[in-house]
Formats: C-alpha cells, structure tokens, sequence
C-alpha cells in the first residue's frame, strides 16, 4: 500500500461507519510508518517467551528453541508484558467543535479505537473511560476479543456531552488501579489546565505511564478565520462578535502560551505529550508519535 493510501485523510476515515475497519486501517498506516522507521518497538529488552499465534511477526520466532522442542516461541520485550492500558476520552460539548469536515470528538472517537485496536492486538488489556462533567462510559481493562468489540460498540454510539470536568475520572481511576498501568488520555485540554496538570502527575508519580493526547482543530491553532464572525463558546454559549484581524496576534500568543504550558508542564513530570491536529493523518501523527517514543527507551 502506497503512503498516499496509508496516510488517510480524516475526513475519509471519519465516512468509514464501522469504527473497527476505522480502526484497523489507522492501526495498519501507523504501522507501516513503523516498519519504515530504524526505530522498532517500545523497549529492546529481552524479558520472556509465549506461544507464537497467527498473525505475530514471524521475525520474533525464537528457531533455536523451535529446533529443540519443535514449537514456535515468540520473544517477548519487557514492555510487551502485563500491560494494563485505560484509554480515557472527553467527549465534552467542546470536542464537538469543526472547521471542516472532522470534528474533535470523531478524531478522538477514531484516535480511542485505534489505540484500542493496537492495545488489543498486542494481547494486553484495555479498558476505556468516557466523560464530560461526569463519568459516562466505564469499561474495565481486559484483554479478550470479545470485550474489545464492546469498546467499539460503546465508541460508534457516542454523542457530545456538556461541561468538562476532566479531572474527576481521572481521580476515580487513580483510586481503582491496583497495579502500575498505562493511561491515555485524549482531550482538547478546554478546562482548567493547572487543576488537569496536576492530576495527571499525580497518577505519574504513582508510577504509572501517562500520556496526553492534545487535540485541537486546525483553525483553533492556526486561527483561520478572516471575516468578521460571532464566536461562541459552545460549553456556556457565551458569544461575541469581533473581526479577526482585531484579535488574532493575542489570540495566537495567548494560545502559544498555553500550548507551551501544557507541554512542559507535562514532560517535566514524565507524562508524555502529543499535540494532535484534526487535519492531520492520523496514521501518520500516531507513527511520528510513536517512533518518537521508541527512541526515549
């Protein structure tokens, strides 16, 4: 498959009703672009074997052992072992936001199923919460097929919500791990960033990986608007009517603050942050994110 066919435009995946052949085409794009890096995998160390199934790459077939007991063995890396992942998603009135043809919240609702796609196919559990200003959705980490279908199932139905209040959930989760585990969170970061921030190392310094999806439209970070326009606040309909030439440069330097805040407020705790851009592939930004990742082991 050629990169112009793997890096699918959002808008085609978004007409792509069945969210898991979504999903799968997301998870195989990404894919590729990890194949094509130098960089593989999370972790390169050793940790233990498990039974080949099909469908894992054969590269990994241990033939030495296969020689000696004439059973396929996979090597399994340290990071590849007893993970446990909650994918957390707002789906906040905000997220509902679109200047074109993708809106937040289907990018996100795309970005959640692959992720839980991927998480599945790599045999590990994966749970997925969603909120507004209230837990809407909770489905426990696990690692069966059935239950992923579930996830997706509870994905395709998802409607915007009201207010955000990201940080409860990610208290009530912090409260139920029981173990060291991976969440992702996949917001667009509208509430009260220093209240979020905070939550977020604190469930770093429990030990857990956290990463932060940031999600955003393409004309809330470039600001593309260029007639005058009522803008409305779409979680308290507050609205004003201004010309965009009259705010622009303190609206991009106030954004750029706080795209910078949030950035490093998150790394300088562990929590791994991804600025997310809805015009963007999102094969493409996962395998750039991921391959970014990889090389921090």
């Amino acid at each position: 498959m050629s990169d112009s066919l793997n890096f699918l435009d959002p808008s085609v995946l978004a007409g792509l009703d069945n969210l898991e052949l979504r999903a799968r085409v997301v998870v195989e794009g990404f894919l590729s672009g990890l194949h094509r890096s130098p960089n593989r995998g999370f972790s390169p160390e050793f940790n233990d074997y498990r039974h080949y199934y099909r469908g894992d790459d054969m590269r990994h077939i241990d033939w030495k052992l296969y020689a000696r007991s004439e059973k396929f063995y996979i090597k399994q890396y340290e990071d590849e072992t007893n993970v446990r992942c909650m994918v957390v998603l707002d789906t906040s009135a905000s997220m509902s936001y679109s200047s074109g043809e993708t809106s937040k919240l289907d990018y996100g609702i795309t970005l959640a199923s692959a992720l839980a796609y991927f998480i599945n196919r790599q045999r590990d559990a994966v749970g997925l919460i969603t909120f507004d200003d209230k837990v809407n959705n909770y489905i426990p980490a696990k690692c069966r097929q059935p239950h992923l279908m579930q996830i997706l199932r509870t994905l395709a139905q998802i409607k915007p919500g009201k207010k955000t209040d990201s940080v409860k959930p990610l208290i009530d989760l912090a409260a139920s791990l029981n173990k060291k585990s991976m969440v992702i969170l996949i917001t667009d970061m509208l509430d009260d960033e220093d209240r979020l921030i905070k939550t977020l190392q604190n469930l770093r310094g429990m030990g857990n990986d956290v990463i932060v999806f940031h999600v955003m439209d393409d004309a809330e970070l470039n600001f593309t608007f260029n007639e005058a326009s009522e803008f409305v606040d779409m979680e308290s309909d507050e609205s004003f009517i201004t010309t965009p030439a009259a705010i622009r440069k303190a609206y991009l330097e106030n954004l750029n603050e706080f795209l910078a805040f949030c950035k490093k407020q998150c790394q300088r705790s562990g929590v791994d942050y991804c600025l997310m851009n809805t015009s963007e592939p999102l094969d493409a930004a996962l395998s750039a994110y991921m391959s970014k990742r990889a090389k921090s082991f």
